[in-house]
C-alpha cells in the first residue's frame, strides 16, 4: 500500500482556478486526469515504453479538492499480467497554508504495454 510518509510522489501539481467545477470545488475529471498521468509515469517505466490506459478499475472520490491545494500523487503496480499492469494511484491534498495532508481519491488503472504497432506486447522481466 502507498505510504505518503514514505513514497515520492509521481506528480506533485497545484490546483488553479480554471480547473473548478460549478459548485468552486476543483472538478473530478481534472483529477483523474492527474491521476491517469501518474499512473502512466509508472507504467511506462515498468514496460520500459509505451503504455495505454485500458480501463479503471475503481475510483472514490473521499474529499474536494480546493483552488490552491497542493496535491501529490502515488503510484505503485499492485499486480503484472503478461501485457497489462494493475496500478493503484492515491491523491493527497495539502492546503497551501498548513502541513497536514489528507487522502483525496483513490483509483485502480489498468495499462498494457504497446508495441511499435499499438499492439499488446509482452512485459519485460
Amino acid at each position: 500500500m502507498i505510504d505518503p510518509a514514505t513514497a515520492e510522489p509521481v506528480i506533485r501539481t497545484v490546483a488553479m482556478p480554471r480547473d473548478t467545477n460549478p459548485a468552486g470545488d476543483i472538478f473530478g475529471g481534472w483529477l483523474m486526469s492527474q491521476m491517469d498521468l501518474a499512473a502512466g509515469t509508472v507504467a511506462t517505466r515498468r514496460a520500459r515504453g509505451r503504455a495505454a490506459t485500458v480501463a479503471v478499475a475503481a475510483m472514490e472520490f473521499h474529499r474536494p479538492v480546493h483552488v490552491g491545494d497542493e496535491v501529490s500523487l502515488y503510484g505503485e503496480i499492485v499486480s503484472t499480467g503478461r501485457t497489462s499492469m494493475r496500478i493503484a494511484v492515491r491523491a493527497y491534498r495539502r492546503a497551501r497554508t498548513g502541513e497536514d495532508r489528507e487522502l483525496v481519491t483513490e483509483a485502480i488503472f489498468v495499462y498494457v504495454a504497446l508495441d511499435e504497432h499499438g499492439k499488446a506486447r509482452t512485459l519485460p522481466a
